[in-house]
């Protein structure tokens, strides 16, 4: 008779936690391959992906984030920086079309999202130095303006960074645009097409390479069609409401003639709709106006706004994925991204 064997200690859901190997194993590649796919590299075919996630459902694997962190000094966790005013963080659409895209990026990819507003160099000082710590595995930007020293200061820093937008022709860092200067053209070749004669525009701060763009696109289509290019139906804007609603005042104070307004946002046109309506302009008839973005306010404006539509939920997944692939393998998101614009017409113009 064999003596009694010594009695096992159970089980703790620690030791019955499938492991990375149980995965490789499951799926058929090997555990480099299991890995690269929990990381959200791109470096993975289709078909290992799909094996690895088929044998990660499974088996109910649950990967040890903690451990992971030490090993590889990874937070799994973005800062999404926005250095403007909190107020049009939650007013305008363009946020959260982009944020949105984000998020529903990164989150295909296991990572955080943690939203970050800054207004000043100070703010911007203090940011740098935490993401120095390392409290972050990569940066995106949006709002970014021509004079943005904190793009360059987290490059220094070899801190993986994307930015939505970008400075100037030279941009360095990755990033993801809409085609702003040829979504301008659509809209002032459609103000053209429809018979009108002076065109004015609202801006956005020219100190943007996204505002300079859409005016560019305005100025050429002017050209194209052998209009005059006059600087008295060029207003600035600041991509607020009220922003577009001074602009236009200062439009109608300058020229009672104008028979069209191109805005370079929905929210700026929306101030604008405003302003002509207690100015007793009829939108389409005395004024066409179109706007750019095509957001919720397009459809809600009355009349309805014209509006270039920019994929703003497509952008923020490309961010995403440039900053993922940035995160993995430096030096392979530094790319410029851009994406097409499209008119939808409706019936302000």
């Amino acid at each position: 008779m064999s003596p009694a064997e010594p009695p096992q200690p159970p089980r703790t859901a620690e030791a019955r936690r499938p492991t990375l190997n149980a995965v490789a194993a499951r799926a058929g590649v090997g555990r480099g391959t299991v890995s690269r796919v929990i990381n959200g590299s791109p470096k993975v075919s289709d078909r290992s992906r799909a094996a690895v996630e088929r044998a990660i459902a499974e088996l109910g694997y649950v990967p040890n984030r903690a451990a992971r962190s030490l090993a590889t000094r990874r937070t799994d966790a973005v800062a999404l920086v926005v250095p403007d005013a909190e107020n049009r963080l939650f007013s305008e659409p363009y946020f959260s079309g982009i944020i949105r895209g984000v998020s529903a990026g990164l989150a295909d990819a296991g990572m955080q999202l943690l939203v970050v507003l800054t207004r000043d160099d100070k703010e911007h000082g203090r940011l740098a130095a935490y993401l120095a710590a390392q409290r972050v595995d990569g940066v995106l930007m949006m709002a970014v303006h021509g004079d943005d020293t904190l793009p360059d200061r987290l490059d220094e820093l070899a801190v993986p960074t994307v930015l939505a937008g970008r400075r100037g022709d030279r941009e360095r860092l990755g990033h993801v645009r809409a085609d702003n200067r040829g979504g301008a053209r659509l809209a002032v070749r459609h103000l053209l097409a429809g018979g009108r004669r002076f065109i004015g525009t609202i801006t956005g701060p020219l100190d943007m390479e996204v505002a300079r763009a859409r005016l560019d696109g305005y100025h050429e289509a002017l050209r194209e069609a052998g209009a005059p290019v006059e600087e008295d139906l060029i207003a600035g804007g600041d991509f607020t409401e009220e922003g577009g609603r001074a602009a236009m005042r200062e439009l109608l104070r300058r020229r009672p003639d104008l028979d069209a307004v191109f805005a370079a946002s929905d929210v700026m046109a929306s101030g604008a709709v405003q302003e002509l309506r207690a100015a007793g302009r009829r939108i389409p008839r005395d004024v066409a106006l179109v706007g750019f973005d095509d957001s919720i306010v397009a459809r809600h404006v009355d009349p309805p706004l014209t509006s270039v539509r920019q994929p703003l939920e497509e952008m923020g997944r490309a961010m995403a994925g440039l900053l993922l692939e940035e995160i993995a393998h430096r030096g392979t998101g530094r790319r410029g991204v851009v994406l097409p614009t499209e008119l939808v017409v409706r019936e302000s113009a």
